[in-house]
């Protein structure tokens, strides 16, 4: 598996694995070519390059504004998902942010949407807040996670 950069052949791809994943961001293909396009905009797309032509199996799409990012959209195709391509794509998308000079990453998720919040929670992300019926059909909160990417400077450096 590569992950890369988007570009915009990759947009059918995208949103075919959106349509079979509920819980991703019902966006158009016209909001990845946007934010591919804007200067703190990341989509990372997870390929299998061992099939021809290779297979797009799953994308993070982050918006980035001096030392803060959001994640807007993630998804891995459900015929390959627990299999660490979500946990692929976010580690390359820290280290990448981190190297633009972001601090941190936040998201909203389902409450219901255990999976992610058990990647997320393993990753390190931590409960910022919660977003009262942030979500429509079904009607349901968003709680608001946090990943601090570099640690506070006001701690204490950990000894070896």
């Amino acid at each position: 598996m590569k992950i890369r950069q988007f570009s915009t052949e990759d947009v059918n791809s995208l949103l075919a694995i959106q349509v079979k994943c509920p819980a991703a961001a019902g966006w158009l293909d016209s909001d990845y070519v946007r934010l591919a396009g804007y200067p703190g905009g990341m989509i990372l797309v997870a390929e299998l390059e061992t099939m021809d032509p290779p297979k797009v199996l799953g994308f993070a799409a982050f918006h980035r504004v001096i030392d803060e990012a959001d994640l807007g959209n993630i998804a891995v195709d459900p015929a390959h998902q627990r299999q660490g391509i979500g946990r692929a794509l976010l580690r390359e998308a820290r280290r990448r942010l981190q190297a633009a000079g972001a601090k941190r990453v936040f998201l909203e998720v389902r409450e219901s949407n255990h999976s992610a919040l058990q990647l997320y929670y393993s990753l390190g992300f931590g409960l910022q807040t919660r977003r009262k019926e942030y979500y429509r059909d079904p009607v349901e909160d968003a709680l608001v996670l946090c990943w601090e990417l570099f640690p506070p400077a006001d701690l204490p450096a950990t000894p070896l």
